[in-house]
């Protein structure tokens, strides 16, 4: 799984990162408000017309929300409600950049990029939720080979390509979104039944 790969390699800057971070003052969930804040902010605008503008800012929001796991490993501030917090506006997350992006498809009246989104956003919630639902019923499973990161990546890639294909680079990245994170959610309830050894 690619996050894991990711998490891996960055390890080192994002404990450079948090190091910096603690000196500031700053606190795991502080960091958590920010980065939901910065992709807020993002949304906005792609909303307004920017779409290449806000790949490029998705990129550093990215990194920013990354920072809060790290900072708190770094500190021994791991807790239950920092992980459900960060969890949660994640989803929020995935939310308000799907929603800049049916109001893309309203600017440009076309049906495909408005459903698209929505169905791209139920495969991302999905995704989160089947895990969640796993582990309350005993199963641990971080399995999955569409999960946020690879998301994110999609996202900023599409999000670039309006440079060039405006409409086209929304339609390719959506389903692209929409198709991988509804097969993952499939996949992890497949995982699910094998590990719960029910039929």
């Amino acid at each position: 799984m690619l996050t894991n790969f990711a998490r891996t390699q960055a390890k080192e800057l994002l404990n450079s990162i948090a190091v910096g971070l603690n000196r500031l003052g700053f606190t795991p969930n502080t960091m958590t408000l920010l980065g939901f804040a910065l992709i807020c902010i993002i949304a906005l605008i792609i909303a307004a017309g920017y779409e290449a503008l806000g790949g490029i800012l998705l990129i550093f929001g990215a990194a920013l929300d990354a920072t809060d796991g790290a900072l708190a490993r770094l500190t021994n501030r791991v807790t239950k409600f920092g992980g459900f917090l960060d969890s949660s506006l994640d989803r929020y997350a995935d939310g308000v950049l799907m929603l800049a992006l049916v109001w893309r498809g309203i600017e440009y009246n076309n049906r495909w990029i408005i459903m698209l989104a929505i169905v791209a956003l139920i495969g991302a919630f999905l995704v989160s939720y089947t895990r969640a639902r796993a582990e309350s019923a005993g199963v641990m499973l971080k399995e999955g080979f569409f999960t946020r990161l690879e998301r994110m990546i999609v996202i900023v890639l599409g999000l670039l390509s309006t440079l060039f294909i405006p409409q086209t680079g929304l339609i390719i990245m959506l389903v692209i979104l929409a198709i991988l994170s509804n097969a993952t959610a499939i996949q992890r309830i497949w995982l699910t039944q094998q590990k719960l050894g029910e039929q």
